[in-house]
């Protein structure tokens, strides 16, 4: 498969027609490209230039090819813009770019995004504090950035307006263009980004020059970086505004490729920064560390205000979207598990984090959060808020207007069950109390029997098709409404589950205590005896009769979809290991729900 073909400008400053001229001339002469990538400002930096503009974006002129750009400021920025985020097809998270005219997107904000294969990753903007809405970053840009920088992989591009500070450090300085000064134009806070993210290619432009520096080693990583500083469209000085690459993607290259360090290769500019970093801490004053403490942050007063509550804590980001944070107990700001816990359970991330949605009922999400509705402040144990109250906003409660009823299969007294939305495989059922009750163990005794019949009936009817049942639950002291998961595992693959649960335990640093039983009953009755409510759990029941129970100690990061990923990675479906990236329509969820139901019919122990 052939590379692709990227060609990259420098500050656009509303200069159409003479970009798509010289884009139109190379892609005639060395293309064809796939698309073209802007950094610096894209919009007029005088009124006169705005017509040019309006002729692309009211298409009375056409775009050659595909285009996105960052530099999100300038004459007209904030009509053309707001206009394009009021569009119904641009709401909600769209981190591959909004569509501003055929051919012509906006990368707004942060965020990172796969092109032919090419992982690109970007920043918007530039800093500024005036509360401009358009032109510059946040915090939360900042926050997201740093989170896929802690993701695996190596990213590509990483696009950024405005040139990091210290790029020049331990560069050959006749190479450096005349004129050029670290301390204007520069951003530390894009040096700081850039030596996280490690791209293998960093572009910005805002500068006015071109500058293609000495790839330069990063630290912790076997790849170099290679930063490409592009002049504007029309400089007087006819330096170079357009560049073209057809880098191999990272993720298809041989670890000798991305491990090859050119000759001319210098240690990384960024290392001095940090030193200097180092030696000021000791002086820092208190809004310097106020700046340094909002890393691994974002903001959720404005949410949190509109569910009742003045609490204006911020929360550590990294931790709510990835269930860990590399700072640990050094992180200055709370890993909040109820947030966590609800971007888990499908609310929308924009709600969590704004208090709303702009793509509203577009969106695939959750608007309301899933413990009371009312305010987001942390819930302890023994919480005076009724069930019925909580039953209110529950996905699982059957009495509840947002259960999604289409998805239940069977109902007894004590227990129903439900097709799980965005299914790890077919037939992957979730046996759920009809009770708001925050897991099965807290039932009383004498549900088990009802629940066991339903166990007992999922593998009969796995094994009817060559398969055998695995149940797990992830009991949160947090939970809201329990659900025990059952899913089909091929009987050939059955023998090594318990290895892998065990083998995936070591490399979270933890040992299962495992018993085995001659039938379920008293495995379940010995669950019972460990369970403590004051601790979150998680237990795994294999088709062998063995129980697996990690107790989970109180500061102790536990990832929710633990069982779900194990067993994920046994079946060769690495991809479906969270269920967001399964999900599929009502209608075919419906049609999947009836189709089951009659093929278990014949085992439902409700019938």
């Amino acid at each position: 498969m052939a590379s692709p073909r990227i060609l990259l400008c420098g500050d656009v400053l509303g200069r159409l027609n003479q970009l798509f001229k010289r884009v139109n001339s190379v892609n005639k002469s060395a293309g064809p490209f796939d698309a073209l990538f802007c950094v610096g400002q894209f919009f007029p930096d005088e009124p006169d230039r705005l017509d040019e503009l309006m002729d692309y974006v009211e298409r009375r002129a056409q775009v050659p090819l595909p285009t996105y750009f960052i530099g999100d400021y300038g004459v007209g920025a904030p009509k053309v813009l707001s206009a394009v985020s009021r569009n119904s097809a641009n709401q909600g998270f769209k981190m591959d770019g909004f569509k501003v005219c055929d051919n012509l997107f906006w990368l707004k904000g942060s965020g990172k995004f796969t092109f032919h294969g090419l992982s690109v990753a970007y920043l918007s903007g530039r800093q500024l504090s005036n509360g401009q809405q358009f032109g510059t970053y946040s915090q939360i840009d900042i926050d997201t950035l740093r989170a896929f920088a802690e993701e695996p992989g190596i990213v590509d591009f990483f696009l950024s307006n405005e040139w990091p500070s210290g790029i020049t450090n331990r560069a050959t300085v006749s190479d450096i263009p005349a004129g050029i000064s670290d301390s204007s134009g520069s951003d530390s806070t894009v040096s700081q980004l850039v030596a996280e993210i490690k791209p293998r290619y960093h572009i910005a432009g805002t500068k006015g020059a071109y500058y293609a520096r000495e790839p330069y080693f990063n630290v912790d990583a076997v790849h170099v970086t290679r930063f490409l500083g592009l002049a504007s469209v029309g400089n007087k000085e006819k330096q170079k505004f357009l560049h073209a690459l057809s880098p191999t993607p990272s993720s298809a290259m041989a670890a000798a490729e991305i491990s090859a360090k050119p000759p001319n290769t210098t240690l990384s500019p960024y290392t001095l920064v940090d030193q200097v970093d180092r030696r000021k801490e000791t002086t820092k004053r208190a809004s310097d560390i106020e700046l340094d403490s909002q890393y691994w942050r974002y903001d959720v007063s404005n949410k949190r205000q509109k569910h009742g509550s003045g609490d204006t804590n911020k929360v550590c980001f990294k931790f709510i979207s990835s269930g860990t944070c590399p700072r640990g107990e050094k992180c200055n700001f709370p890993h909040d598990a109820d947030a966590r816990e609800q971007f888990l359970r499908g609310v929308c991330l924009d709600f969590i984090i704004k208090g709303k949605c702009e793509k509203g009922p577009a969106c695939n999400f959750k608007h309301s959060l899933q413990d009371d509705g009312e305010n987001h402040s942390r819930k302890r144990p023994g919480s005076s808020n009724t069930n019925a109250n909580r039953s209110k906003e529950c996905w699982f409660c059957l009495s509840s207007p947002n259960v999604e009823s289409h998805l239940v299969t069977s109902i007894g007294e004590n227990f129903y069950c439900a097709l799980a939305k965005g299914p790890l495989v077919q037939d992957h059922v979730l046996i759920i109390p009809v009770e708001h009750m925050p897991n099965t163990l807290s039932l009383p005794a004498d549900s088990e029997t009802e629940l066991g019949k339903f166990q007992n009936s999922l593998k009969l009817y796995y094994k009817n098709q060559g398969k055998e049942a695995v149940f797990f639950e992830w009991i949160s002291i947090r939970g809201t409404h329990a659900n025990l998961q059952a899913v089909p595992v091929p009987s050939s693959k059955a023998a090594v589950l318990k290895d892998i649960f065990t083998l995936a335990a070591e490399k979270l640093g933890f040992e299962f205590v495992t018993k085995k039983f001659s039938n379920n009953s008293e495995g379940r009755k010995w669950l019972r005896t460990q369970f403590d409510k004051n601790f979150s759990c998680f237990y795994v029941e294999l088709p062998e009769g063995s129980i697996l129970l990690h107790l989970i100690e109180e500061n102790e990061k536990f990832p929710a979809q633990f069982g779900r990923e194990v067993v994920a990675g046994l079946l060769n479906v690495a991809d479906r290991a969270d269920w967001r990236n399964c999900t599929i329509g009502k209608d075919e969820e419906t049609k999947l729900a009836e189709n089951f139901k009659k093929r278990f019919q014949v085992f439902d122990p409700s019938q």
